[in-house]
């Protein structure tokens, strides 16, 4: 495997939730601090940047165009046409949206932290189309999601444990909480992740400066070191989903590297998985 090359340099303060749009040809991902959303096309090299209302911690395509964002009063929608309205408004002082994905259903699961990271402060909900709310899990720093290739495993990162578990997924249900990895004290702590065609996890490890994948069984059978200390999160793009995007931070670091903040890729590491659109 190559090493990690620049997709798009940017200062970034926390870059999060790199997405393939399929439907557009093109990787969407955000700045949280900075409330901005971010589109990159790497058939043309596109970019677009545009500003939320409000801390953003996620952004996805929708099915009708357009995208669902987790922002830090609840979730909002933005039209094709860029109209903006929200799906379902909960402000909670001290409390933002974080990492979210979407279900193999549509349904998306959101997550939420207190901006002091305290335990117990963070949820992750499911949020059907019309707006309904299920809360599944209280948290501390609620990060990354995601299923394996058949929809029966669920993967989920709360940052504080140093852990990826996993859960039985029955559609709108979760259950059987259990350790799928640890990550050892000093590595880093896990954040972001995606689940790829062989149905391995790759995690993101802020303050670690690497990413890891682990096989189905829980085995660590990869590392990939990076420039950058702090990686948030990782998905596959692409037209053939075989390119691996990581979005970086640079907030908290008194030196950053000159590429804390940007996009990076690592061409042909995997094969990924197609990734299904908010049904809202």
């Amino acid at each position: 495997m190559s090493a990690a090359e620049v997709a798009v340099r940017e200062f970034a303060e926390l870059g999060e939730g790199p997405t393939w749009d399929a439907a557009a040809d093109r990787l969407i991902w955000v700045d949280i601090l900075s409330s901005r959303i971010h589109t990159y096309a790497p058939g043309s090299g596109r970019r677009t940047v545009m500003t939320a209302p409000q801390h953003v911690g996620a952004a996805k395509p929708r099915a009708g165009g357009g995208l669902v964002v987790n922002l830090r009063d609840g979730i909002g929608l933005y039209g094709p046409d860029g109209a903006f309205g929200w799906l379902h408004r909960d402000p909670v002082p001290g409390r933002r949206g974080n990492d979210a994905a979407v279900a193999p259903d549509g349904s998306l699961w959101a997550g939420t932290m207190r901006y002091d990271e305290a335990a117990g402060g963070g949820t992750l909900a499911r949020f059907a189309a019309d707006g309904t709310v299920a809360p599944q899990l209280t948290v501390a720093v609620s990060n990354g999601t995601g299923w394996s290739p058949d929809g029966s495993r669920m993967y989920y990162v709360d940052s504080p444990t140093r852990r990826v578990d996993v859960f039985d997924a029955d559609g709108e249900r979760i259950s059987g909480r259990r350790e799928f990895a640890s990550v050892e004290a000093g590595a880093g702590f896990p954040d972001g992740l995606t689940v790829d065609a062989e149905g391995c996890v790759w995690v993101a490890l802020w303050d670690g400066a690497q990413i890891r994948r682990y096989t189905p069984d829980g085995v660590l059978d990869r590392t990939i070191p990076l420039p950058v200390r702090r990686p948030t999160a990782c998905a596959f793009g692409g037209r053939d989903l075989r390119d691996l995007y990581i979005t970086t931070a640079r907030v908290g670091l008194d030196s950053p590297h000159p590429l804390s903040g940007s996009l990076l890729v690592l061409p042909d590491a995997g094969q990924g998985v197609p990734q299904p659109a908010f049904a809202g």
